[in-house]
Order: structure tokens, then sequence, then C-alpha cells
């Protein structure tokens, strides 16, 4: 059966960010569609590299438990939702470790490298939704401050990994969003359409 995997990277549990997260696994429990959530704060994953996990890297191994679950549920699922705010222009620390800890080079794993560049495995995620927070507009971001998210995060390093379409929805300048924007935006994510 399809299924999503959700990962989730904010450590406050009353932030937006975390009510886009109920608004996700509401949306996806309606339509009975299978989720499981890879929550990196709750969980406690170390996002850093540490001196053996770095000699481990061109292996493919791992002697962080968490990176070997995080992988798996990867080559397990047929979409990824990611639900993070973007701090200071990009996708923050904790989930950018996520990404150069759990992305492990070799043959079945996310990616392979050759003199022609980097092949991605985790062709099984049919389609990436990074669902984020700014504190900038939307429109500001996306014109005036380079729109990483979609030109970088999705458009390149998602799909150096083998996820070939991408949607980014943004809630902007949500320091100065009234309730009621934020209720309006949660219940658009209620009735989204996520496919596969």
């Amino acid at each position: 059966m399809n299924s999503f995997l959700i990962i989730y990277c904010h450590p406050y549990q009353k932030s937006l960010n975390h009510a886009v997260l109920q608004a996700v696994e509401n949306n996806l429990s309606q339509k009975q569609i299978q989720y499981t959530i890879i929550d990196l704060y709750q969980e406690k994953f170390q996002p850093i590299y540490d001196l053996e996990e770095l000699r481990l890297f061109h292996t493919g191994e791992t002697h962080d438990p968490l990176v070997e679950k995080y992988l798996n549920l990867l080559k397990k699922a047929q979409g990824v939702i990611i639900i993070t705010p973007i701090w200071w222009n990009s996708i923050p620390g904790m989930l950018k470790g996520f990404i150069d800890k759990v992305m492990k080079e070799g043959e079945g794993l996310s990616h392979t490298v050759s003199k022609m560049g980097i092949h991605g495995c985790l062709t099984n995620l049919t389609h990436a939704y990074v669902l984020t927070t700014s504190t900038s507009p939307t429109i500001y971001f996306k014109l005036f401050m380079g729109n990483s998210i979609k030109k970088i995060f999705i458009s390149k390093t998602l799909r150096q990994l083998g996820v070939k379409q991408g949607t980014w929805i943004n809630f902007g300048n949500v320091t100065h969003s009234t309730l009621a924007k934020r209720q309006q935006y949660l219940q658009r994510i209620n009735n989204y359409q996520f496919k596969f």
C-alpha cells in the first residue's frame, strides 16, 4: 500500500509548524493513506558528523542507529512530506544534518557517485512536498532572497537523490500573520490533495 514518510523539523510543539503536522496527519488519516513520522527533535537526532561517522561515509555504513532507521524508512515510502521552518533563507541545521548523515553513498542506499555525477537511488519517492513557514513574505523570498527551497533543496538536492517531482508550499510573513490567516492556511493543508 502507498505510504508517505513525514519528516518533521521543529522543536516547539505550540508552533505553527506543529499545527501543520497535525493538519497533514488529519488529512492523510481522513483519506486512509498510511504514513510514518520522523520527528527529528523529539527523537533527539544528532545532525552533526563525528569522526567515526565521517570515516564510515564512503562505506555506506553508520554507527548511528537513527541513520539506518531513517534510510530504511525512506526506501520503503512512496512519497515524502517535509515540514520545516525557513531559517536564514534556508533549511535549519537539523534538517541539513539529516540530509548530510542519512543520505548514504552506495548501491541500494540513497545515491551512487560516478565521474558523471550523482545518481539518485530513492526513485521510489515519486513526489516530495516541502511545507515551510518563513518570516519573509513568500513573494519576497521567491524574488529577492534566492528562492532556495525551490531552486536548491527541491530542484537540486532532492532531485539528485532520485525524487523527480517536488512541490513547495510556504506560509510567509508568519511573525505578523493573524490567527484567521493561520487558520485559513491550516484548513488548506487539511484539504490538500497529496499525491504520489
